[in-house]
């Protein structure tokens, strides 16, 4: 769907700022997009007017807030990291006048309190990372009826009044990983499946997925599904009883830290190493890496921290008044045996998450609307 905002504004500039910071989060094979190949456009404003190098609704920049279920997480964490930088450039240039981020800490109704309060404060733009895919729907179409720019990008709400949503799908996420432990397993046995907290939209939509497929294969029988935190300690609480009970053939980890504490979880306890998907969290790769002459196979999905560039972006094109799709979907990233050297080793801690860096080619790919 394309929407058009139509906002008085007394200058237009649009730039396609990635930050050469981004490096850090790419594989050495990757090449990362500076501001000086993207470049910057200037245009006429939706008065006509010429462009005055202010942006903003009286000339000031635009005021952005990013409400998060939480920061807790490392991949939270390298996604904040990666949008300040992203944003400090749309200050310097003028674009930007105030960045905010409001952390949930894992609440939905702080959440959503921390939402209207940036409606209160009249905000130009919020970006959005949910803890609920229904929960926050209505202070949503609150913020859109106030005339605010939502940008819902990672962890998505289902109102179709939200100006724009980018992301992967984490249906296609669950559907990919368990799709290729069913093939490793060929098409039988007794596995787990682990997934993050109950209740979070990224959790139950990868659950989702992954279950549609495991329903299609009646030899594989699910001993139990779990849930934790993103978090490898929390992770080996929950997985380590289900180990001593039963014999496992696979785990469908949900989750990169989730992935992490399986195979540490299978090394621990000296048995039979066994397929694990999982993510492209730089502990489980290189816990991969280790352990694939002593014959382990995995496959990993990635879900990019640059959607939160995405996100910025589009919230600013939006602000400016240039065409946009509603729905954005990034294809999914993905890793296995074949390509796992290209990511490992590295000089990143075992939180990091390393993917290719965003160009600038595939920004205007996947923010530009199809003709």
């Amino acid at each position: 769907m394309k929407k058009n905002l139509k906002k008085q504004i007394a200058g237009v500039m649009t730039a396609c700022l990635v930050a050469t910071s981004l490096a850090a989060c790419g594989s050495s094979a990757s090449d990362t997009t500076t501001a000086e190949e993207t470049g910057a456009k200037a245009e006429s404003n939706s008065t006509g007017q010429e462009n005055s190098g202010e942006t903003g609704s009286e000339g000031g920049g635009y005021k952005i807030g990013w409400s998060t279920i939480y920061l807790t997480p490392s991949w939270m964490q390298e996604t904040n990291g990666l949008m300040e930088e992203y944003v400090e450039q749309y200050k310097q240039s003028g674009v930007i006048s105030e960045y905010t981020v409001a952390n949930a800490d894992g609440d939905t109704s702080t959440q959503i309190s921390q939402i209207e309060n940036m409606i209160a404060e009249g905000y130009d733009a919020i970006l959005l990372d949910a803890g609920s895919s229904d929960a926050l729907n209505q202070v949503v179409e609150k913020a859109v009826d106030e005339g605010i720019v939502v940008v819902n990008f990672d962890s998505l709400v289902t109102t179709d009044k939200v100006t724009c949503r980018i992301g992967t799908s984490d249906e296609e996420y669950g559907r990919l990983c368990a799709q290729w432990l069913v093939d490793t397993l060929g098409g039988k046995g007794d596995i787990i499946v682990f997934s993050g907290p109950a209740g979070v939209a990224v959790s139950e939509g990868r659950e989702k997925g992954a279950m549609a497929v495991l329903e299609e294969n009646p030899d594989i029988n699910i001993i139990t599904t779990l849930h934790s935190e993103y978090n490898s300690a929390p992770a080996m609480e929950v997985l380590n009883p289900v180990l001593d009970a039963n014999e496992i053939d696979g785990i469908c980890a949900l989750g990169g830290s989730l992935a992490s504490a399986s195979l540490t979880a299978v090394l621990n306890k000296g048995i039979d190493l066994i397929p694990i998907c999982g993510e492209n969290y730089n502990g489980f790769l290189r816990q991969w890496s280790d352990n694939v002459d002593n014959g382990f196979e995995s496959f990993a999905v990635c879900q990019p921290n640059w959607l939160g560039i995405l996100a910025i972006e589009q919230s600013v094109r939006i602000l400016n008044g240039e065409e946009y799709e509603q729905d954005v979907t990034v294809p999914i990233p993905t890793i296995n045996n074949d390509n796992l050297s290209d990511f490992v080793p590295n000089d990143y801690s075992d939180d990091w998450y390393p993917i290719a860096d965003i160009t600038a080619e595939q920004i205007e790919e996947y923010l530009t609307p199809a003709e």
